[in-house]
């Protein structure tokens, strides 16, 4: 699609489709980790939800009524992410399944050695490359942020990480980063935090990041968002990436508050 057709789309689109005052102040307002947005940045969310809540379809599972508000906390949440991006980084896919609460996955493993092995796992989310984002309700409301905890963020990073060469922790950076200092820094970083989890130590983030570059990432994707200062004053040179990369001073912002 041409640049100018894909603009004349979304401008039509936004011509069209608005949110309704009263709910978007009030999903604002519930987001905590939304307060620090400028009214510039606060327009630009607003029209990214609105596009959002145009291409996806949001769909509750074990009879899970989805509301427009539950519609618009989950889309504000994921449109964070991309708040100076592109809404292309989310293409090629369009459902969001929600559950009520947390849900069961089955899935297939080969261990060290080649041996297959099934497992079930309880979670509250789950992305898939070019297929759903799935969520708990439950999880995903997102009213609580004291711990940095965040499933929406979580899997959206999830989904802005397997754009390049399948979730590995390192996305598709844009042309002013280095790829080098992305593995050096996040790397080390990932390392170190493995070796606290290892030896029991109380971690500044959820030790279930250290299950894989790709969880490590999206964690911390969680937490930049959220809590940014943690990151910032705990993972430096981390911060500074993610920084470059979502290309939001999320500390700034916090600190403005």
């Amino acid at each position: 699609m041409s640049w100018r057709l894909k603009n004349w789309q979304r401008d039509r689109i936004l011509k069209h489709e608005l949110l309704p005052p009263d709910l978007w102040q009030k999903v604002l307002t519930q987001l905590k980790f939304l307060h620090g947005l400028s009214p510039n940045e606060l327009t630009l969310l607003q029209q990214n939800v609105i596009l959002f809540l145009h291409n996806k379809q949001i769909s509750g599972a074990h009879d899970l009524l989805i509301t427009e508000e539950m519609r618009v906390v989950i889309a504000v949440q994921a449109c964070i992410l991309i708040l100076e991006l592109d809404m292309d980084y989310y293409d090629n896919w369009v459902e969001i399944i929600v559950y009520p609460g947390k849900f069961i996955i089955d899935y297939d493993y080969a261990d060290e050695i080649g041996i297959v092995h099934h497992a079930r796992q309880i979670v509250s989310g789950e992305s898939w490359l070019a297929g759903p984002v799935i969520l708990s309700w439950q999880d995903a409301a997102g009213f609580n942020v004291e711990s940095g905890y965040n499933v929406v963020i979580h899997e959206f990073a999830h989904k802005l990480d397997m754009l390049h060469e399948g979730a590995n922790g390192c996305p598709i950076l844009h042309a002013n980063m280095s790829a080098q200092a992305w593995h050096d820094i996040f790397s080390k970083a990932y390392t170190n935090f493995c070796k606290q989890v290892d030896l029991g130590e109380v971690t500044i983030i959820d030790p279930y990041a250290a299950e894989s570059p790709a969880e490590f990432f999206a964690v911390l994707s969680e937490v930049f968002f959220t809590l940014p200062l943690v990151i910032k004053q705990h993972f430096p040179s981390v911060y500074e990436q993610l920084a470059l990369f979502y290309r939001q001073d999320t500390a700034k912002r916090w600190s403005n508050l």
